[in-house]
This record gives structure tokens, C-alpha cells and sequence, in this order.
């Protein structure tokens, strides 16, 4: 587990479940059902760590959200 936050919502509109990572602009991913769009985020999570690393971009520590 990588420590992000993870939201996943249904859209009405497409008929899919999109799964957000809000401390890591623009991660998003989606899949038919909300467990496969946990699936994709995870891979969506990686690649954009591995593309922020090779570009040098600052990589955001998780945040603690309290609801």
C-alpha cells in the first residue's frame, strides 16, 4: 500500500466507476465496477510516481484526511 488516498465515484454520464488520487494531480483511472477501477488507480499510481521521478518533478507526501 502506497499510503495515497483513494476516491472512487460513479459516473452517470460514461456508466463507470473513476477512481481519483486527489494528492497527485490529474491520477485518475476507471473500470466497469469500483473493485476494477482499485485495480487500474493502483497501476495509474505507479506510472505517474515513475514519470515524476524521471522528470524531476516533486513527489507529494500522502495526506491524512479526516472525514
Amino acid at each position: 500500500m502506497n499510503g495515497y488516498t483513494i476516491l472512487i465515484r460513479y459516473c452517470d454520464i460514461d456508466n463507470i466507476y473513476v477512481a481519483k488520487v486527489p494528492d497527485l494531480e490529474g491520477c485518475q483511472a476507471h473500470g466497469d465496477t469500483p473493485e476494477e477501477a482499485a485495480k487500474e488507480i493502483q497501476t495509474a499510481i505507479k506510472l505517474w510516481l515513475q514519470v515524476a521521478q524521471d522528470v524531476g518533478k516533486e513527489i507529494p507526501k500522502p495526506m491524512v484526511y479526516a472525514i
